[in-house]
């Protein structure tokens, strides 16, 4: 038998703060490949962002890259110019897990609004930028819980403490 690994008690829980919400408007998809595993584009033509410490806009031109395995699960590789209200220019970028049954996947591609607890939609975003009011942002650890809505995505996102 092995011993256990002696993790510091400071180690065994995760601590955070609500950093903001983010709603994201994407354009029609461009896909890549047949059956199986599959890859598509779209453009992030807009969105807005909204938190205690920062709030803005999400310019257009973003990129929404997704690659679709066979079962339905989709991972994210997403990048996004930020503004915030007071000019500020930030780059996001994330990656992610997006899945679920494949009755609820049938469900989302359908148009349908399904309830966030049955899909595991999961971000993790990080950012960069010159600005020096929003310098802290270029150290932090975040991620976001996620909702697609046919609308578009909508994420909850909080930094790790």
């Amino acid at each position: 038998m092995t011993d256990p690994i002696a993790v510091h008690e400071s180690l065994t829980h995760v601590a955070f703060t609500p950093l903001f919400a983010l709603e994201l408007q994407v354009g029609a998809f461009h896909k890549f490949g047949g059956t199986g595993t599959t890859q598509q584009a779209g453009i992030v033509t807009g969105g807005r962002f909204a938190g205690e410490r920062l709030r803005g806009e999400v310019l257009p031109g973003g990129t929404d890259w997704q690659t679709v395995l066979a079962d339905g699960t989709t991972l994210l590789d997403v990048k996004l110019p930020l503004l915030t209200h007071d000019g500020a220019q930030i780059l996001m970028r994330y990656t992610g897990v997006r899945t679920a049954p494949p009755e609820v996947l049938a469900r989302l591609a359908a148009g349908e609004v399904v309830d966030p607890r049955e899909v595991y939609f999961r971000t993790n975003p990080t950012f960069f930028t010159g600005d020096a009011r929003y310098a802290w942002l270029n150290r932090v650890v975040a991620f976001g819980l996620g909702q697609r809505l046919p609308s578009g995505p909508v994420y909850n996102v909080f930094e790790l403490k």
